[in-house]
């Protein structure tokens, strides 16, 4: 149905209970004469009358009584879900869907949303733990967490987040029978724990850089 069709029923219906176009123009914000034009087409398109008036008074004929009855209930149904739509607008809430990896959630998510979920009660979030790079379109997701390096060039990204460092360490106990690596190249011959990224299905690379200065 056409919006103008809408607006032709909103008039009769106010017209009808108003009992009165000088009322039902009144609350409407158009003209008397507007108003009344408007039902005349409404009639003119449905071919029948709905209203009766007199010089006194407007009231609803035996069809006018029907249509009255069974659309203005709807009508109103459909105003207060364009209410609702507009408080969705004035205020956020829904369900939001993260993947990220432990760390992102931990020092970058997790610190955030416990200042923002409070003042926002009706926002949920989601937050899916996975070291594997998940296609986020396809399961889903709103948005994802990854380090800059992971993001495909066609994803639309921003930064969240400083960036950080990651160390190789090793416990006293373990140096204490093993000696301790000068260069990277030693770390071969050390028994080292690592990550298997289930989405190249490799181990993650490390990476080193070296302090400007260093020998």
């Amino acid at each position: 149905m056409q919006r103008s069709n809408l607006d032709d029923l909103s008039a009769f219906v106010m017209v009808a209970r108003e009992r009165s176009f000088t009322k039902a123009a009144a609350k409407l914000g158009v003209s008397q004469s507007a108003l009344s034009y408007t039902i005349k087409e409404l009639e003119a398109r449905l071919k029948l009358r709905l209203l009766t008036r007199t010089t006194r008074s407007v009231s609803p004929t035996v069809a006018g009584e029907r249509l009255l009855r069974n659309v203005g209930p709807r009508l109103e149904e459909i105003q207060i879900e364009l209410a609702a739509l507009n408080e969705l607008r004035e205020k956020p809430s829904g369900t939001i869907r993260i993947t990220a990896a432990e760390h992102a959630a931990n020092t970058v998510l997790w610190p955030r949303l416990r200042k923002l979920l409070p003042e926002y009660p009706e926002i949920r979030v989601e937050i899916n733990i996975d070291y594997g790079l998940a296609d986020i379109v396809a399961a889903r997701f709103d948005a994802g967490v990854r380090l800059g390096e992971q993001v495909a060039r066609d994803m639309v990204a921003a930064r969240i987040g400083p960036d950080f460092s990651m160390a190789v360490v090793g416990t006293p106990s373990y140096f204490s029978k093993r000696p301790r690596p000068k260069k990277p190249q030693d770390l071969i011959g050390h028994d080292c724990i690592n990550l298997r990224l289930p989405t190249y299905g490799g181990l993650y690379a490390w990476e080193f850089e070296k302090k400007i200065g260093a020998n």
